[in-house]
């Protein structure tokens, strides 16, 4: 006889509200982990770590992103949708990944997210929401605000202050990172330093700039109870050993309570 996944009621509820009328496939060929994983994630996780749900989704998003969790993005998008994100903050959530992850990682995310909206009905392009203009003094000056806004005053003049080896990668990160993303409509600077937070982490092993966007974070309002239930929210997408350093480095930048 096959065996049938004990999905609780928490889980089950929950997923019934991501996906109505969706039965995962994981159900019909391996019960077993989609009983643990499903009661896991959308049960106990879900119920333990208090997120407003449209915070939560475009956690989950990120951190897929940063993962390179593609299939399961695929997955989670219509979800997303579902639960109250919009087109343009998901879409927000990929193109600000690209200073993060590189192109090369971020492009099969496009195809994703795009036949999630095609299958929708959501038209597109979306809306544009830059509010720089693709002019090198427009950028420098947008991602300059951006950078004081979420660092504090002395990041003024930070694209002067380069290597002078390579003093270019100082007004790339300005222009480009700061300039081109942060500046754009859709989602809050506050919200933006919490995805940065999420794809950093979830790719690991760049703990240096996790401490700095951590820090950042603190500055844009998201102190570090909110920071902890991120960390917490993306563990069933990262597993333990990128969610115990993410925590580690919560605890070293804003000081761990005893």
């Amino acid at each position: 006889m096959a065996y049938e996944a004990q999905i609780n009621e928490a889980a089950k509820a929950y997923y019934d509200e991501m996906l109505p009328d969706h039965e995962g496939a994981l159900v019909r060929t391996d019960p077993e982990f989609a009983e643990r994983f499903g009661n896991f994630a959308f049960g106990q996780v879900v119920s333990d770590v208090d997120l407003p749900e449209r915070t939560r989704y475009i956690v989950w998003l990120a951190t897929l992103l940063g993962c390179q969790g593609v299939d399961a993005f695929r997955a989670l998008v219509p979800a997303a949708l579902n639960r109250g994100v919009t087109p343009v903050e998901v879409k927000e959530v990929v193109y600000q990944a690209s200073a993060y992850l590189g192109f090369g990682r971020v492009y099969p995310f496009f195809a994703a997210v795009n036949e999630a909206f095609e299958a929708a009905g959501v038209e597109l392009p979306l809306a544009p929401q830059a509010t720089t203009e693709p002019t090198l003094e427009s950028r420098l000056a947008g991602g300059e605000a951006a950078q004081v806004a979420c660092f504090g005053p002395h990041m003024a003049g930070f694209k002067d202050r380069g290597n002078p080896e390579y003093p270019h990668i100082a007004t790339w990160l300005v222009s480009h990172c700061f300039g081109d993303w942060y500046t754009r409509g859709g989602l809050s600077t506050a919200e933006r330093e919490m995805i940065t937070f999420c794809f950093i982490a979830a790719q690991g092993g760049c703990e240096s700039q996790l401490r700095s966007h951590t820090a950042g974070n603190v500055n844009c309002g998201n102190d570090r109870a909110f920071l902890i239930k991120v960390v917490s929210t993306m563990c069933p997408f990262i597993g333990y050993p990128r969610t115990l350093n993410a925590m580690a480095v919560v605890d070293e930048v804003t000081g761990k309570k005893e």
